[in-house]
């Protein structure tokens, strides 16, 4: 597969953009659409801000194209365009259609009963019918008749009416229109809209006090989308560094109590207090599986303290011969803040 920055146009800030939505080689850029991959990129970037602005369709159809022909795919998006612009009108249609039409309120069955009502009484309202084009709204006339059928014939809780009875009128002030209906609904509904800006705002970008003083450029300097369950990542991070700083320490340990028992007369220097690192790790291996193994990134849901044998990216915190889980552990615990070692969204753990 061919990487994204194998794409002289793109930019970091977008090709992080790209991976966060899920484009991680030119393979998949190649076969996207332009509106749709716009669209997605506006969104992801609105929630995330790895960038200062969106990338235009302009931009994002000279990344498609350069991926294909990179890539040798071709792929005919006019088709898809059509069909997805007629998709659109149908659907504007549709939503003036059903804005324009009426909506009763339905009627108990005790009401029925009251007032002797049978099924016939009840005048036919607006039926909609979906057709290949747009919403049809076939109109009955529901003008109520002005005669009430008073003698009924009752089996059980069905009512036959008697067309010989004047009918009663039906009140049409309880007929109400969608857009009615809708706004009583929204006054209902209590808004919480300051509130819920500044969460969003403290998801996607640190308070201000957090990084005054530090230079943007350095690790110092806490960046990235807020962790749901910053405390429990910590403490994963922890607890796994521990594991594999002991794991081999406990090991080394054992050899030499065991030689010490074996061969006194030349492992006499051996304390017996090692014991310790061998006997911390039934303890230590029970941590990593309640903390070590839940912790995940929160934008693409990996494991960070689990090892995977797959394609990792590009910016992951990586040491030779370590591999990315101590050196993500340190990130984490030193710097408050580290990069998916799958997706590289950067995470927060300090709002």
């Amino acid at each position: 597969m061919v990487h994204l920055s194998n794409i002289s146009h793109i930019d970091p800030s977008s090709l992080e953009l790209l991976e966060a939505v899920g484009f991680v080689n030119a393979e998949s850029l190649a076969t996207a659409g332009v509106n749709e991959l716009t669209q997605e990129l506006a969104q992801a970037n609105k929630v995330l801000r790895l960038a200062k602005s969106s990338p235009n369709s302009k931009e994002v159809e000279a990344w498609i194209l350069a991926a294909r022909d990179l890539t040798g795919i071709e792929v005919e998006a006019a088709s898809a365009n059509h069909q997805t612009a007629g998709k659109q009108a149908d659907s504007s249609l549709a939503a003036n259609d059903l804005e324009a039409a009426q909506f009763a309120i339905p009627l108990p069955a005790r009401l029925l009963v009251d007032k002797q009502l049978a099924v016939e009484d009840i005048p036919q309202g607006v039926f909609l019918g979906q057709s290949s084009a747009h919403v049809a709204v076939k109109s009955i006339d529901s003008t109520p008749a002005t005669t009430y059928r008073g003698s009924v014939e009752r089996s059980g809780n069905v009512q036959v009416a008697d067309t010989s009875v004047p009918r009663l009128e039906i009140d049409t002030t309880r007929i109400k229109s969608t857009q009615e209906f809708l706004n009583e609904s929204a006054e209902k509904i209590p808004r919480h809209s300051t509130s819920d800006s500044e969460r969003v705002a403290l998801i996607r970008g640190p308070l201000e006090k957090t990084n005054r003083g530090r230079d943007p450029h350095s690790r110092r300097y806490i960046r990235g989308v807020l962790h749901n369950s910053p405390f429990f990542m910590k403490l994963g991070a922890l607890v796994t560094l521990t594991l594999f700083l002991v794991l081999p320490i406990a090991v080394v340990s054992a050899g030499l109590l065991l030689l010490s028992d074996q061969l006194p007369k030349y492992f006499a220097w051996v304390p017996t207090w090692l014991l310790v690192f061998p006997a911390s790790l039934p303890l230590l291996g029970l941590a990593y599986a309640i903390w070590g193994t839940g912790g995940s990134c929160r934008v693409c849901g990996q494991k960070q303290f689990v090892p995977r044998v797959c394609l990792k990216n590009s910016k992951a915190h990586h040491i030779p011969y370590l591999g990315y889980i101590i050196p993500v552990c340190l990130h984490m615990i030193l710097f408050k803040w580290f990069r998916c070692t799958y997706c590289g969204t950067p995470v927060r753990l300090k709002m």
